[in-house]
C-alpha cells in the first residue's frame, strides 16, 4: 500500500504545505493573467493617457465622470441592459420549452439535439461575417421574404437605427439557445421520471406535474443558466462589432465596443481603462449579488450534502 492509500486509510488529510504546492501554479497564473491586468487598468484610469507617451497627465476620477456623462456609454449601457431582459424574458424560455420537447422520447430527437446545439459551436466572427452578409439590403433575408409575399416587412436591418438592437438579439439568441437547451436538457434528464409519475397518479395532468414537481427541481439548472446568460450579455462584444462596430450612430454599441473605440480607436487609454473598470465592477456587482440572493441556496444545500 502506498502513503497517499495509507494517509486516505486512515483519514488523514493533506498537510496545508502540500495544499498550498498544488495551489501555487493556479495563483501565479490567476494573478498574472486577471488579478495584475485589473489592478493596472485602474491604475491607468486615472490618467489621460494615450497608451504611448509616460503616465505623467493625472487626472483623478475625471474619466469616470466623463464615462457618467457620456450619452454614448449610457447608450452602451442600456443597450447590455436591454439584452440582459429579452434574453430573461424569451431566450431562456424558448429554450426550455425546446429541452422539455426533447427530454420525450421520439425518433430523430438526437438528430434535432445536434442541429438546436449546432449554432453555438460556431464562432462568433462568423456567425457575425455570415449574417452581416444575408441581411445586406436585396441579399438572402429579403429576396426571402419577397418571395413569399412579406415584402412589407424588409428593413434595413443592420442600418436603422430602431430595429438593430432587436436585430442582434435574434442572432444572438439563435447562437446561444442551444447552450441554455443543452444545459436544461441535462437538468431535466437528472430529475426521476418517477416523481412525475407519482405526481400524474395522484391525480395532477402533466402541465399540473411539469409545474409543481419538475420545474421546483430544475430550479437550480434554470438559476445557473440565468446567471450565465447575464454575464455574457454584460460582455457582449465579438459578434456585435463584426456586424455593425456599433453603429449606426452607436445605436448598437456596448459597454465593451465603447471601450475599445475609446482605447483603440481614439487612443484614449485612459478613458478607455475607466471604462473598462466600470464593466468589470457591474459585472462584479452583478455576479455578487445573484451568488448572495439566488445562488446561495443552491451552494448552501450542496455543501450541507456534502458535509453530511
Amino acid at each position: 500500500m502506498t502513503a497517499r492509500s495509507q494517509s486516505l486509510a486512515s483519514g488523514r488529510r493533506p498537510s496545508a504545505r502540500t495544499i498550498l504546492v498544488f495551489l501555487l501554479p493556479a495563483l501565479a497564473l490567476y494573478a498574472v493573467f486577471v488579478l495584475l491586468p485589473i489592478v493596472q487598468a485602474a491604475w491607468y484610469s486615472l490618467f489621460k493617457w494615450n497608451g504611448l507617451q509616460p503616465l505623467t497627465d493625472f487626472v483623478g476620477l475625471r474619466n469616470y465622470q466623463l464615462a457618467i456623462g457620456s450619452e454614448t456609454f449610457r447608450t452602451s449601457v442600456s443597450n447590455n441592459l436591454l439584452i440582459v431582459g429579452l434574453s430573461l424574458v424569451i431566450q431562456l424560455p424558448f429554450s426550455l420549452g425546446l429541452a422539455v420537447l426533447l427530454n420525450r422520447r421520439f425518433p430523430g430527437r438526437a438528430i434535432f439535439r445536434l442541429l438546436f446545439f449546432l449554432p453555438y459551436v460556431l464562432s462568433e466572427a462568423i456567425t457575425g461575417i455570415v449574417f452581416a452578409l444575408m441581411l445586406q439590403p436585396s441579399s438572402l433575408v429579403d429576396a426571402g421574404l419577397r418571395q413569399v409575399g412579406l415584402g412589407g416587412l424588409v428593413q434595413d436591418w443592420l442600418g436603422d437605427s430602431t430595429v438593430v438592437m432587436f436585430t442582434l438579439f435574434v442572432i444572438i439568441s439563435w447562437k446561444y439557445f442551444g447552450f441554455h437547451m443543452i444545459l436544461l436538457l441535462a437538468g431535466l434528464q437528472g430529475i426521476p421520471r418517477e416523481l412525475e409519475e407519482a405526481a400524474r397518479i395522484d391525480g395532477a395532468d402533466r402541465r399540473q406535474a411539469f409545474r409543481y414537481v419538475t420545474l421546483p427541481l430544475l430550479g437550480p439548472t434554470i438559476r445557473v443558466s440565468v446567471f450565465l446568460s447575464m454575464i455574457g450579455a454584460l460582455q457582449l462584444f465579438d459578434m456585435v462589432w463584426v456586424m455593425t462596430g456599433g453603429g449606426p450612430l452607436n445605436a448598437s454599441s456596448t459597454m465593451a465596443i465603447a471601450m475599445f473605440k475609446a482605447g483603440f480607436r481614439s487612443t484614449q487609454m485612459g478613458y478607455g481603462s475607466a471604462l473598462a473598470v466600470i464593466l468589470f465592477a457591474l459585472g462584479l456587482i452583478v455576479a455578487l449579488a445573484y451568488q448572495r440572493f439566488v445562488l446561495r441556496r443552491d451552494v448552501d444545500g450542496a455543501l450541507t450534502m456534502t458535509g453530511g
